[in-house]
């Protein structure tokens, strides 16, 4: 078994990485830049990576871009924004009125919340438009939740599922695609469905549990899955015009996110193993791997991890872009900003917890790749 394990080698893995990661960081921090420029905030760095800088140039608005040596991120330092919790400082109220007019702490708070946003959401707009540019180069798979096939002696079979039956609901959601059900069940192995199907017009709710099994990839990847052990009765592929096409893909990255909520959600219930949790040198490995897959399912891959850049980073933890948010919501509603010392342990906090979080996310992306013989 583990001779047909292919790879696609340490360079293409590598190359790969950067051609996810580096974009993907350079559209969400210009999301923020352009949202600032807009709003008339002076930047004084864009900077992909952290730590020293490699290489960079500045331009006639005095803004430094640069390469940094760990590339693992990036960010861009608004003028005025001279500590991690963004509060104004003593330095920052020194600056003559016109500069502090350019700074960031210097807008309302409706704008300053507009600039956080825009880097999480542009990369989910990079998302919506590749998926887009997908649904409309090969057009859209229309499934109707109309069971065709039954597998003797598979979970529907004996949950006494028959072909014919049109599958309206699954859990408490509504279903309108065959497509909703596999993904539904693939997410939930071992779990009752709670499925509603309509049979000769009349509704009937069925105790189905999904099965469980393990599937591998070529590359050696394991992951467990639900299956009940149907087929859909018809299948085509229709075209799509460009509007048709952005509904699909704001559906497709709505579906998308629900996934990873549900995938949170599974882990800290105990019913996903925490080892399924990834980080830097997963993201990597799968990059190489989807590349060695072609550019179809590469370019795919890209939109994925946008939309996972974009929905960590609206989580309201402190440090990521939607503690900030959560910041400018209670500013908002109190008519007045959290204190500094408050913001402050909350960004340490936050930073103390990400931190946490990475490291044990690169132990199980170590732990996964064997190197230790386990």
């Amino acid at each position: 078994m583990n001779a047909a394990v292919q790879s696609p080698g340490l360079l293409m893995t590598v190359l790969a990485f950067v051609l996810v990661l580096g974009p993907l960081v350079f559209i969400h921090e210009l999301g923020h830049y352009l949202v600032g420029r807009w709003f008339g905030v002076k930047a004084d760095s864009f900077s992909i990576g952290f730590g020293k800088e490699v290489a960079g140039w500045t331009d006639k608005r005095g803004t430094r871009w640069k390469l940094s040596a760990l590339p693992l991120g990036g960010y861009v330092q608004f003028a005025g924004d001279m500590n991690p919790a963004s509060t104004p400082s003593a330095e920052w109220l020194a600056l003559p009125a016109e500069e502090r007019a350019q700074t960031f702490q210097a807008k309302p708070v409706w704008q300053r919340a507009l600039i956080v946003l825009a880097g999480p959401l542009t990369n989910l707009l990079l998302a919506v438009a590749i998926l887009a540019g997908f649904t409309m180069a090969y057009g859209k798979v229309v499934v109707p939740p109309v069971i065709g096939m039954v597998q003797p002696g598979s979970v529907a079979a004996k949950a006494g599922l028959q072909p014919g039956d049109r599958v309206v609901s699954l859990q408490g959601s509504d279903i309108d695609s065959f497509l909703q059900v596999r993904l539904a069940v693939a997410q939930h192995p071992g779990e009752a469905l709670d499925l509603v199907i309509e049979r000769q017009g009349r509704r009937i709710a069925l105790p189905a549990v999904a099965g469980a099994k393990e599937v591998t990839d070529r590359f050696g990847n394991t992951q467990k899955i639900g299956y009940l052990g149907i087929g859909p009765a018809s299948a085509e592929r229709v075209s799509v015009g460009p509007v048709g096409a952005v509904g699909d893909a704001v559906i497709q990255t709505r579906d998308i996110m629900g996934m990873m909520i549900t995938g949170i959600q599974q882990i800290v219930t105990g019913k996903r193993e925490v080892k399924e949790l990834g980080g830097p040198i997963k993201i990597a490995k799968y990059s190489g791997e989807q590349l060695a897959s072609g550019w179809a399912n590469y370019v795919w891959f890209i939109a994925l991890i946008s939309i996972n850049l974009g929905f960590i980073n609206l989580l309201p933890i402190p440090v990521l872009d939607g503690g900030h948010l959560a910041f400018y919501a209670i500013e908002a509603v109190s008519r007045r900003p959290v204190s500094q010392r408050g913001q402050e342990w909350a960004f340490r906090t936050g930073l103390a917890l990400v931190m946490a979080l990475m490291l044990f996310v690169t132990f199980n992306d170590v732990a996964s790749l064997h190197v230790f013989g386990g």
